[in-house]
């Protein structure tokens, strides 16, 4: 019970309000991270370069998000207090050898950026720049590090609202490495600004920056898309169910001119004997259905706190706690969806239905993670994880998420009355006749995959640039929308095709339906091949197999939550026509 209340207070203590202060009271800036700018996910250690350091570094880990996010909050030398002013400060001394120059030139090539934060608020700047002289003989290239950074501070009576810091390039030091040692002064400066702008839109300054201003009308114009998509899907449908249906069961049941003869889609119910047939591996697809309403329900869950405001908006960190509590905590429906599928299809092997329901998710994870992690670990990244992070979070599945996953399975199998299907099965499988190329079944999943994901496109590229970039995604209320649109689009897209298929007498609609429902998944991961060479400047090993490696994670999530959708929006299709006919 004390793990579960600790997993709650990890979802909901996740919003950051800074704090008020005192006059003169000290204000703590904590030195984060540096890294290519071109890449979000290779970040290393601040003091990784050789800038003027404490002492004794002390780095604060206590956020498990913040670790996975590769942040690393670590105690600074600048010396700051509430309203007061401070003019060209030195840090320290230091004298670069030529190692060090080195360091900070290949730096300054990879345009290295660094991350300050002081209240919960983040700062952005660059270590230096380049230069091109023209000399006698050729141009020659300068590298130039900057060695004086301006704080600027506003404030709203006690409280912090808005906080950059900026380099001057009038100082600068030339870090060529002809000079040999070279001897730089590290110096600050601060200034402070009453405003009246309200601390609690203090993030406003990222959330309502240019990339929000300049594209809401596109958001709206996405939604409007996938909206018209819906009403077209939706009299789609209305047409199948109430025209062609109607009439077929009609006929079937005598009410109109048996001369009239059937059209070739009445052929669904000439297969009434197969269509509630077992599958092939029905304890894999009952453990994939688990584990597709196991991450239904956490993202509904994750994008309605979201919605309501819930995180704050630069802690990106809380995002990853929150997941992972409410991954653990969901695991218990995984197991309930999974284990009363399984019953439905006559399983038996209760054991390994739960282990395989518990490891479908974790398995594929922990050998991403554990090659991301020897790839960072190998390139001295922050992004690698602490030993003692993996063991908790291994922790944390195998004493919460694992036995939640036990639970929910006895529960549903114990809940579960054995299921009758509306159809007597025949005992010999009908031979399902030869269809039309465009009727087969990739050219069904890719018209299954494509409609969904058209839906989110648009909606995808601004996640794709706050997740591997530097945007702050704040639109949750719109995002919440666009899933729900792309639920009822992928619900509608798999039951016509399932018809369709149902109507050529081809009764393996359980895998196809689906797959047709998590197909757009597969779209989800070529965009990401589009995202990386043509729309972003992401480069280098590292970069590549966080970008790859944790992509293919996430659709591989997105595939089977939407697999979970499409094939029960089929099954209650398949169930309900043919209880009409009542051919039993």
């Amino acid at each position: 019970m004390s793990v579960v209340l600790l997993l709650l207070a990890l979802v909901w203590s996740v919003e950051g309000t800074g704090k008020p202060y005192t006059e003169a009271a000290p204000v703590v800036i904590h030195a984060n991270k540096v890294g290519p700018f071109a890449n979000p996910s290779e970040t290393y250690r601040y003091y990784q370069l050789p800038f003027c350091q404490p002492k004794t570094v002390v780095y604060d880990e206590a956020d498990l998000g913040q670790i996975l996010r590769g942040d690393r909050l670590a105690n600074s030398l600048y010396d700051l207090h509430f309203k007061e002013q401070r003019n060209k400060i030195v840090i320290c001394h230091k004298q670069l050898d030529l190692q060090q120059q080195k360091s900070f030139r290949a730096a300054i090539d990879e345009d290295y950026y660094f991350e300050l934060v002081v209240d919960e608020l983040p700062m952005f700047g660059f270590i230096g720049e380049t230069e091109v002289l023209q000399e006698p003989t050729q141009n020659v290239t300068h590298h130039y590090l900057f060695t004086h950074l301006d704080f600027s501070f506003s404030y709203n009576t006690d409280r912090i609202v808005v906080a950059n810091v900026s380099t001057d390039s009038r100082f600068r030091r030339d870090i060529s490495g002809y000079d040999g040692t070279v001897d730089v002064a590290f110096t600050y400066s601060v200034s402070w600004t009453a405003t009246d702008d309200p601390h609690a839109h203090r993030i406003e300054k990222f959330s309502m920056s240019a990339f929000r201003q300049q594209h809401i009308q596109i958001h709206w114009l996405s939604i409007i898309n996938s909206f018209v998509l819906v009403l077209l899907l939706t009299g789609f449908l209305a047409i199948i169910l109430m025209r062609i249906l109607h009439s077929d069961i009609n006929q079937f049941a005598g009410e109109e001119d048996p001369e009239a003869g059937l059209e070739d889609e009445s052929g669904w119910k000439q297969i009434s004997g197969d269509v509630f047939r077992v599958p092939p591996y029905p304890m894999f697809l009952s453990a994939l259905l688990g584990m597709g309403a196991q991450f239904l329900s956490l993202v509904l869950c994750l994008l309605s706190m979201a919605a309501l405001g819930t995180f704050y908006p630069y802690s990106r960190g809380a995002m990853h706690s929150a997941f992972i509590a409410l991954f653990a905590v969901t695991a218990c429906i995984a197991g309930f969806v999974s284990s009363r599928t399984y019953k439905m299809l006559g399983g038996e092997v209760w054991v390994w239905n739960i282990i395989m329901t518990g490891s479908l998710f974790a398995g594929p994870l922990f050998v991403v993670a554990l090659f991301c992690n020897l790839v960072a670990l190998s390139n001295e990244s922050s992004q690698a994880l602490p030993f003692v992070t993996i063991i908790k979070v291994f922790l944390l599945w195998a004493l919460v998420s694992l036995p939640l996953t036990i639970v929910g399975g006895i529960a549903g199998r114990r809940l579960t009355e054995k299921w009758e299907p509306p159809c007597r099965q025949t005992k010999i499988p009908r031979e399902i006749p030869g269809i039309p190329w465009y009727r087969q079944g990739p050219i069904q999943l890719c018209v299954a995959g494509f409609l969904p994901f058209s839906a989110i496109y648009i909606e995808l590229h601004y996640i794709f640039a706050s997740v591997w970039g530097y945007k702050l995604y704040t639109l949750y209320g719109v995002l919440f929308l666009v899933f729900l649109i792309l639920l009822v689009v992928t619900s509608f897209i798999t039951i016509a095709l399932t018809y369709f298929q149902l109507a050529v007498e081809d009764h393996r609609w359980w895998w196809r339906s689906f797959f047709s429902g998590g197909s757009s998944g597969l779209f989800v991961y070529v965009y990401c091949f589009f995202y990386y060479f043509h729309r972003s400047e992401m480069y280098g090993f590292l970069q590549a197999s966080f970008f790859f490696g944790y992509m293919a994670v996430a659709c591989y999530s997105f595939t089977v939550m939407m697999g979970y959708v499409g094939f029960f929006s089929a099954f209650f299709f398949v169930r309900n026509i043919y209880k009409a006919i009542k051919s039993d």
